[in-house]
């Protein structure tokens, strides 16, 4: 578990499903996304596949002054043999947006990530649609890197564009510090 001022991040379980599908059923956060999510049943199949992917760890996302699940997101595609992980898979229900979640989360995953796991490489990916995604990337310090076109085919059919940023480990004393700063405020 990592934990900090307003968030803690828990390993995602089945269990978490209820609390989850509370503030995850709401159409609009799925918009852009790979996933569709509409129904319990189909966030039981997320977080199955979250907690079965043997090259990702991922975590419920709970708001520590409410004691509620505020969303989820993941180490995904680690190839610690190479020293690179990515986040992604980031989603939390409207409440919770905009609130600093999202900036606590990336500053907790990138510290583990760069001072425990001994990556060289974060990435971070987005659908070119979700420009508040890619808003947030850059304001976190990523670095973009460009888009992969007709990469990926989401739920409901349309082939996307995806832009990709990273952090490496010599930017990570900086971007901490940006990250560090964003949060005092």
């Amino acid at each position: 578990m990592l934990t900090g001022k307003i968030v803690s991040l828990e390993q995602l379980a089945m269990a978490h499903g209820p609390e989850l599908c509370a503030i995850g059923l709401e159409p609009s956060l799925w918009e852009v996304g790979l996933e569709q999510i509409a129904t319990p049943e189909q966030m039981d199949g997320y977080i199955d596949r979250a907690m079965t992917d043997s090259k990702a760890r991922a975590f419920a996302v709970r708001h520590l002054a409410t004691n509620r699940l505020a969303g989820s997101t993941r180490y995904m595609n680690m190839e610690l043999g190479h020293k690179r992980v990515e986040i992604g898979s980031t989603w939390y229900g409207l409440e919770f947006q905009r609130t600093g979640v999202n900036t606590e989360c990336k500053y907790l995953l990138l510290g583990y990530a760069f001072e425990e796991l001994g990556v060289n490489r974060v990435e971070l990916k987005t659908d070119v649609l979700n420009e508040r995604s890619q808003k947030a990337m850059l304001r976190l310090g990523a670095k973009q890197e460009g888009t992969l076109r007709r990469h990926m085919v989401t739920a409901r059919g349309r082939v996307r564009d995806t832009v990709y940023f990273s952090i490496l480990r010599e930017e990570w004393p900086e971007v901490k510090a940006r990250l560090e700063r964003i949060m005092a405020r």
